[in-house]
């Protein structure tokens, strides 16, 4: 009983979450349980207990004699999400360095393969696809399922950001370069120059989202 009372806790958190960074939730809007729970066809237990996780990781606020209110997320907090995800993706790449299997080189040779084709196509939204397997794989060549975790989390909080900056024809292209150049770091076990070229590649996204505007893609990825 306990183990799916959890279960169901994370769906709700996970639906609510997911919401929230997509924008169908905006900032201001209010939680509220009763109606939550009838939408989604659950008791308001797991909606309470999801809010008070969304609460944990900064995304609602719970205001006295009004409940819980999305807060969303500001241009500074995806400043040092990607600030941090830059360092943990250095990390991650090193490890990646130590431990990778041929048959994960292959996969991401594939990967830095297709994404080269259809950018060329301006096909983004399997760019984008074929972005997030490519540090999947590198977060799977890690070893470290603690950091695989944590960065998928990160990844989620800024997909739509992503988005909008691999939209970008230069960028999109420039991207898969640098995960061309952390690959053939991964292929020669050189941890050092794998971590500095991921750490390198996601502070390259950040200076590519100020260039559009940091304010304007946190905005569009409210709406």
């Amino acid at each position: 009983m306990e183990s799916q009372k959890t279960s169901l806790r994370d769906q709700v958190f996970h639906k609510l979450r997911t919401d929230i960074l997509n924008g169908i939730y905006q900032p201001q809007d209010e939680l509220v349980e009763t109606t939550l729970g009838k939408k989604m066809g659950v008791s308001r237990t797991p909606v309470r207990e999801a809010i008070r996780q969304l609460e944990l990781e900064g995304l609602v606020e719970l205001i006295p004699n009004k409940g819980a209110v999305v807060t969303g997320i500001s241009a500074k907090d995806m400043e040092d999400i990607f600030t941090i995800r830059s360092r943990l993706e250095g990390l991650c790449a090193g490890w990646a360095a130590r431990y990778r299997t041929e048959k994960e080189l292959e996969e991401m040779e594939e990967v830095v393969y297709m994404s080269r084709y259809h950018a060329g196509k301006e096909h983004y939204d399997q760019v984008l696809e074929l972005d997030t397997r490519f540090h999947e794989l590198m977060y799977e060549a890690s070893r470290s399922k603690i950091l695989a975790h944590t960065l998928s989390d990160f990844h989620q909080y800024v997909q739509k950001a992503r988005k909008i900056s691999i939209t970008s024809k230069v960028r999109s292209r420039k991207s898969n370069e640098e995960h061309g150049m952390i690959l053939d770091a991964i292929r020669a076990q050189d941890a050092a120059r794998a971590e500095t070229l991921a750490t390198q590649h996601i502070l390259n996204t950040i200076k590519n989202l100020e260039n559009c505007g940091l304010e304007e893609a946190v905005k569009k990825t409210t709406t």
